[in-house]
């Protein structure tokens, strides 16, 4: 990506910009919360407060951690799925291009093109008038191998 001028933008660079234009600083924390969600692709606080401990810098307070993710997610950065009754699990907001598909057995967590679930939506937003984010929930059911062992 290149910025005015035509020099080549550094990564952090639109994050910054993003933090600037709502009076928000790029912190060293916020940097590092952003890193952290980059190499998971999900987290819950809990699992980007350890990948923030494992990465040469200085432990973060979990209450760190979770006004970090709470400013990122105003901003439009990152956003974040309810996977089961425990905390959030958060993610990049570009990475939003899927459903999640929790299996009730093994629990493990599949992904599906956000757009396998449009007809449903559709059908909901006809329905009741309601529009739904289907990029926002988890379907819970079972895979193919737990289904399989339950039969």
């Amino acid at each position: 990506m290149t910025g005015p001028g035509g020099a080549a933008e550094e990564p952090g660079d639109t994050l910054r910009d993003a933090l600037r234009s709502r009076g928000m600083r790029l912190t060293p924390q916020r940097r590092r919360i952003v890193q952290a969600l980059t190499t998971l692709e999900h987290g819950t606080p809990d699992v980007v407060a350890t990948t923030v401990a494992a990465d040469g810098g200085p432990a973060l307070a979990l209450s760190t951690i979770y006004r970090g993710l709470d400013a990122l997610e105003e901003l439009g950065i990152v956003a974040h799925s309810h996977l089961d009754h425990r905390s959030p699990t958060y993610h990049l907001a570009e990475h939003a291009t899927h459903v999640h598909l929790v299996c009730l057995g093994c629990r493990e967590v599949f992904e599906a093109p956000v757009g396998m679930a449009h007809e449903f939506a559709g059908n909901v937003r006809e329905a009741t008038g309601f529009d739904p984010d289907v990029t926002h929930m988890a379907i819970h059911g079972w895979c193919a191998r737990c289904r399989e062992a339950r039969s």
